[in-house]
C-alpha cells in the first residue's frame, strides 16, 4: 500500500484530519491502485484500493471541537 505525506488538525475526540496531502510515497506493488506500477486498465481489478497509514503527519494545530464525523454524537446537551 502506497503512504501519504501529510499536514493536518488534531481534535478533542482525538481524531486527525488531513488538510493538505504533501506527497505520495510509492509501494511499487502492482497490485496496489495508487502505484505507477498498477496496470491501467487494470481487467476485473481487485487491487488493493486504500493508502496505507500515514508515513508523517505534521499537526498544524489543536482544535478544541469535535470533528466533523464525531460531532453528531458528542451534542453538548448530553444525549
Amino acid at each position: 500500500m502506497c503512504n501519504l505525506i501529510t499536514d493536518g488538525y488534531k481534535y478533542s475526540c482525538g481524531h486527525y484530519i488531513i488538510e493538505h496531502k504533501l506527497s505520495k510515497i510509492d509501494c511499487n506493488n502492482q497490485y496496489c491502485i495508487y502505484s505507477k506500477q498498477h496496470r491501467n486498465p487494470c481487467l476485473n481489478c481487485s487491487c488493493d484500493r486504500f493508502y496505507g497509514p500515514d508515513a508523517s503527519e505534521t499537526v498544524l494545530g489543536v482544535r478544541k471541537d469535535f470533528c466533523p464525523e464525531c460531532k453528531p454524537w458528542y451534542r453538548r446537551d448530553g444525549r
